[in-house]
């Protein structure tokens, strides 16, 4: 079992040596370490940790923050880390160690309240999308031509009038006109 520390601080200015301590202290034979924010998605020495990741190794950070800041974003490197067969532990958060029984436990109810208001969102969203369409909200891009524009392109290509020379004077593609009703 391999040990695989992660520590991050957030802005230059910050020092990591702290966190580096506790790692090593903890027995990590590597680290992995950036100085980035954690609200950036690309955190290139998180991506390099995670690519190397092998069956029984272990994961630890000083604190959970230091791995994500929101808990979406934790509970997909806790899944990430899950299905590399490793395992993740918290030094600072004795919980979060997905090395027993317990942390694996929280991770589960974790994930599953993460499920719940996904589907809570996504009802809300429906239900207010419904109401939108109801009052007469168009939803998608802004038409590109005014309704006159389309009474008129209609008429054209009913007379005959290639679809890329309409689309031409009104600055659309051909496709946009072929897609008229």
């Amino acid at each position: 079992m391999t040990m695989i520390g992660y520590a991050r601080v957030s802005t230059q200015d910050q020092d990591l040596s702290g966190q580096l301590a506790a790692l090593k202290g903890a027995g990590a034979s590597t680290v992995f370490k950036e100085k980035v924010s954690g609200v950036k998605a690309d955190r290139p020495q998180l991506a390099k940790l995670m690519k190397t990741l092998q069956p029984g190794d272990v994961v630890i950070v000083a604190k959970l923050d230091r791995l994500g800041r929101s808990t979406r974003e934790l509970l997909n490197l806790l899944h990430q880390i899950d299905e590399a067969g490793a395992a993740f532990k918290s030094l600072g958060d004795p919980l979060f160690d997905t090395t027993t029984s317990q942390g694996r436990l929280l991770s589960t109810m974790l994930a599953a309240f993460a499920s719940f208001e996904r589907d809570l969102i996504r009802e809300r969203t429906g239900e207010g999308r419904k109401r939108a369409m109801a009052a007469g909200v168009h939803f998608g891009p802004k038409f590109k031509l005014s309704d006159y524009q389309r009474a008129e392109a209609l008429k054209r290509r009913a007379a005959g009038e290639e679809l890329a020379a309409i689309g031409q004077s009104y600055a659309v593609s051909a496709a946009t006109i072929s897609r008229l009703a």
